[in-house]
């Protein structure tokens, strides 16, 4: 692939294929080429795939109905089983979409995949694992060989292939001529035209593009394929690093953490400081609402005290113990004999009784007469004489 360097596995080493790499893969058990490996994925400057060996990976297509594709992971082994030798408890499945009803899929035993990732250890991760013949360049109507060694790479079809011994080329590739249309050209890499041409079937022959090359100029005119089957689903999906981050980010974590405590043991400290100012406030309110009035429940001090003060006269209209007493007070100014005993008020009615010491009877009649003038009734509970005075009880009143 022109843009993306390839990782692979080549006889139980790993060869990196960058863009541009020439002739041959760079072996990465050097370890200048395995830091520049690890330096390119770390920058991510260019896109890295890794290259499962096409004889370790089976690829099928299959049509998948509709209701299926919602629980495709779960029935994806079902439907292969009877299409693969191995046990599907000990195999991996991979798929990906070609169309609405087609699927592409990969089969690869479990134990190979984490063999494959404990060789990878050590390199950042690479997002993207693909089988090998899947990385050669294709269109359609066109089948794409690699002779490499004792093994042919085979691609022939969007996301078909395997890799397979010279040997047993012919035979596979008339099976797949047997469940489908011959090719119209057959590109071949290798060394030798004739010895490579005569792996194919005798109908094939004649189509043959031969080019001198090997993987390597393979890759050189692959494009990114536009459909992966990327072997890194489900139980080997990528994860998260969350151990590398928690390694990278645990002091600013602690230090973070530390000015939380901070900063709530603050608040809390200023929520008791407030809370003792608050029970203080509502003592020093009760307390002063206790002055003005004595007996009685406290639910909201500053209400109820309004309320007393509106039916005490406080709301400034004439009528109310203030206004009552006004004019109570007047009438009495103009009787220097008359004086009052006592005062006893009820705000629920708005109206007083007086107990009032006079000079005699007149004195009474004339204080009910002033009051009378000044707008209230005044009406004579009891009367009696002490001495040479007279005492009563006046019931105090707005006139209606």
């Amino acid at each position: 692939m022109r843009e993306s360097a390839v990782v692979r596995p080549v006889g139980g080493r790993l060869a990196w294929y960058p863009p541009g790499a020439g002739d041959q893969p760079q072996w990465l058990d050097d370890d200048a080429v395995r830091d520049s490996l690890r330096a390119t994925l770390s920058q991510r400057r260019i896109k890295v795939c890794f290259a499962v060996p096409g004889a370790d990976a089976r690829l099928l297509t299959l049509a998948v109905a509709p209701e299926e594709k919602k629980h495709l992971s779960q029935s994806l082994p079902f439907m292969l089983e009877e299409q693969v030798a191995a046990d599907i408890d000990n195999l991996h499945f991979a798929y990906t979409a070609l169309d609405d009803d087609r699927y592409a899929a990969a089969v690869v035993a479990r134990a190979k995949m984490q063999q494959w990732q404990e060789l990878l250890d050590g390199l950042p991760a690479i997002p993207l694992w693909m089988p090998e013949p899947l990385l050669l360049p294709w269109q359609a109507g066109e089948w794409c060989l690699v002779m490499e060694g004792d093994c042919a790479i085979v691609r022939t079809g969007q996301c078909e292939g395997f890799t397979v011994e010279r040997e047993l080329v012919e035979p596979l590739l008339q099976g797949v001529l047997a469940d489908g249309e011959a090719p119209q050209a057959v590109v071949i890499y290798g060394l030798d035209q004739a010895e490579d041409t005569a792996l194919l079937p005798a109908e094939l022959r004649d189509r043959v593009q031969w080019r001198r090359g090997n993987l390597c100029a393979a890759l050189m005119l692959s494009e990114v394929p536009a459909v992966r089957v990327n072997l890194l689903q489900g139980e080997f999906a990528p994860r998260l690093p969350l151990a590398q981050w928690w390694q990278q980010w645990r002091a600013v974590a602690a230090v973070f953490l530390g000015a939380c405590i901070i900063q709530l043991a603050a608040v809390y400290a200023e929520y008791r400081n407030l809370a003792s100012q608050n029970l203080a406030l509502r003592t020093a309110v009760e307390e002063s609402y206790r002055q003005a009035v004595p007996r009685g429940a406290v639910v909201d001090a500053e209400k109820q005290l309004r309320r007393q003060l509106e039916l005490a006269g406080g709301s400034g209209q004439p009528s109310g113990f203030i206004g009552l007493i006004e004019r109570v007070g007047g009438a009495i100014a103009g009787m220097p004999g008359t004086s009052i005993a006592s005062i006893n008020y009820n705000d629920k009615g708005n109206e007083m009784r007086l107990n009032i010491v006079a000079a005699d009877f007149e004195g009474v009649e004339q204080l009910r007469s002033r009051m009378s003038e000044a707008g209230l009734e005044a009406v004579m509970e009891s009367s009696a004489t002490q001495g040479e005075r007279v005492s009563a009880r006046l019931r105090v009143t707005e006139r209606s």
